[in-house]
């Protein structure tokens, strides 16, 4: 419930029971439509009726600009006291469990579990705060007046046109189930609008290289170059596009970073041609790279927007409706392939310009900046002193790494490794789309599988099942059995989607726990703890999503060589075996092998 100001006229005022003076006998309750106040000193704001308070139960008011916690106890005296929680910092007061204790009667915080008196304020566990004041709640006086109706509660403010927020609380209760989840889920919804055009103008070069017939001149290993400069580019520019948001605003970089879409689209659109020169397809494919730094940016940005609780899943689903761009341009390819045939791919970057432009208008209109944001430079230098930074940056190499990489490459892996049995374009870009569409509709399941199981085991599990899919994607190979070859595919993308959401999933959770030990360790501040995790895991994602890009370079890479030398991918194959083994060693060691020093609930 929220509060208006209210001045009632000529009212009559029954005081609430709880300041009834000591010694005297408690006057009798309110009427159910009697009007709650809770005075500032100066005047009295009407929150509710007395009969909509639940015994027993909270409720959030704002008066004078202050959040205050209202209840009504089991004998229907009124208390309020500031909402605040002194020893987190956290808003959630309103949300404590109420009783007595030794006869008073007491709110106990779902915090930390101090009880506060409701008569007093007064911590009855602890005499100081972590920040050395007094740990008391501020109380206010509270009476009632009428019969009276309440006023409704206030509309939210329509934002400003700069599109910035006045005030962003997640982690409150009361101001994410009122405004927060509302605003949060539209920016979502958005974001992987812009993310998921951004991943298609990247990934678009896994498409353009089916066209590139023999009247191109360009060999296996020249396309498999082609398909790994845009994911280099694009996994450099993931930094900067990280600092972007704190630095401009989540939204403002939203429509900057989608206009950009717009240089590498008009480009291909007009150079792409039998007799172009190689190296004019190469500085092509690299400009296509801007699309890779959406994701960074994107991710960052609603990293921000929800509370702890919910980031896994919010993650899952901004980062798994972004991937679906790399099959929803692999689909749009095998149309024009199908249709028009594969002597027009210029067809396909001009069906993408006048999406970039109207996905670039609805952000710019709709979406929002938040204002706790901060600049991601000095949070960079800071987690590069830590170990646990590089850890979950190869272990997001080895998930998000693969799920690129073989995007990119697994079109051209069947070119050249079943040419009899897939001798057209259009039959290779049936099976190309299957594997990224598989992955990223997987990606939003790791994300919430990892917040109900914890980022670690959803992660151990998904390296141990991407070494055994890829030992039988050897097998298939050694043996030419493609059915196998495709199924054991099929499934590497699946895995490699589920451990993109657990992995990142295990970012804020990694530095939520750190933030925790921290607090009790040393004696920091809660409030000050969580804001700098919320800012150390920003950072995190935009590193980890740069390193695990630059998989999909090692991915295209590897898959160049092993054909160059043996005409097979067998060697990059085993190649990936021994890395997700690794990589499920190094999960079991630093997260959940038994130890004292490990961070729990990763």
């Amino acid at each position: 419930m929220t509060d208006t100001a209210h001045a009632p006229t000529a009212p009559t005022e029954q005081p609430a029971r709880a300041q009834d003076p000591p010694g005297e006998t408690a006057a009798a309750a309110p009427a159910p439509d009697a009007l709650v106040e809770i005075g500032d000193g100066d005047t009295w704001t009407g929150v509710c009726r007395y009969g909509d308070l639940t015994p027993g139960r909270g409720v959030t008011a704002l008066v004078g600009g202050e959040q205050v916690a209202l209840f009504r106890d089991a004998d229907g005296a009124l208390h309020a006291l500031a909402n605040r929680d002194p020893f987190s910092g956290a808003y959630v007061i309103s949300r404590g469990v109420t009783g007595s204790r030794a006869g008073t009667p007491v709110v106990t915080s779902p915090m930390y579990k101090q009880a506060f008196d409701l008569r007093t304020g007064d911590c009855l566990d602890e005499e100081s705060a972590p920040d050395g004041t007094p740990a008391a709640l501020r109380t206010w006086p509270v009476r009632t007046t009428g019969p009276a109706t309440p006023p409704p509660p206030p509309r939210p403010a329509a934002p400003a046109r700069a599109r910035t927020l006045t005030e962003w609380r997640p982690e409150d209760p009361a101001f994410w189930e009122r405004v927060g989840a509302r605003v949060a889920r539209r920016n979502l919804w958005l974001s992987v609008l812009t993310e998921h055009i951004g991943f298609s103008i990247w990934s678009m070069w896994s498409v353009l290289v089916l066209f590139l017939g023999p009247e191109y001149g360009i060999d296996a290993a020249g396309k498999f170059t082609l398909t790994a400069v845009p994911t280099a580019v694009g996994a450099a520019l993931r930094l900067p596009y990280t600092a972007a948001v704190g630095r401009f605003g989540g939204r403002n970089w939203t429509v900057v970073s989608a206009l950009l879409l717009l240089i590498p689209t008009a480009f291909v659109a007009v150079v792409l041609e039998p007799g172009v020169s190689y190296s004019t397809l190469l500085v092509a494919a690299a400009v296509a790279g801007v699309g890779g730094g959406n994701f960074a940016s994107s991710m960052a940005n609603i990293n921000a927007f929800y509370p702890q609780r919910l980031k896994g899943r919010a993650l899952g689903v901004n980062a798994g409706g972004g991937n679906l761009g790399v099959p929803a341009v692999q689909l749009v390819g095998l149309l024009i392939l199908a249709t028009a045939g594969a002597a027009h791919p210029r067809l396909l970057p001009l069906i993408y310009l006048p999406l970039i432009a109207l996905t670039t208008v609805v952000a710019a209109l709709r979406m929002d900046n938040v204002p706790t944001t901060r600049e991601t430079g000095p949070a960079l230098r800071e987690i590069t002193r830590d170990r646990h930074t590089w850890v979950m940056s190869l272990l997001y190499l080895g998930t998000f790494g693969s799920f690129i990489g073989f995007s990119f490459a697994f079109g051209l892996v069947l070119q050249a490794q079943f040419h009899h049995q897939l001798d057209t374009p259009v039959k290779v870009a049936c099976l190309t789309v299957l594997g990224p569409l598989l992955g990223s509709l997987a990606r939003p399941f790791g994300g919430a599988w990892a917040d109900r199981l914890g980022g670690a085991r959803v992660t151990l599990a998904t390296f141990a099942a991407m070494a055994v899919g890829t030992a039988l994607i050897l097998t298939a190979s050694r043996l030419h059995l493609p059915a196998l070859f495709l199924a054991a595919f099929a499934a590497l993308f699946v895995l490699s989607g589920i451990g993109n959401g657990s992995t990142y999933r295990m970012i804020p959770a990694l530095h939520r726990a750190k933030a925790r030990h921290r607090a009790l360790a040393d004696g920091t501040v809660p409030a000050a703890a969580e804001a700098t995790a919320q800012r150390h895991a920003t950072a995190l994602i935009g590193l980890a999503g740069a390193i695990g890009a630059f998989g999909g370079v090692l991915v295209n890479v590897a898959f160049r060589q092993s054909f160059l030398t043996a005409h097979n991918g067998d060697a990059a194959y085993l190649a990936f075996l021994a890395f997700y083994l690794v990589c499920s060693a190094l999960t079991w060691t630093v997260y959940l092998r038994p130890s004292p020093h490990r961070l729990s609930g990763v």
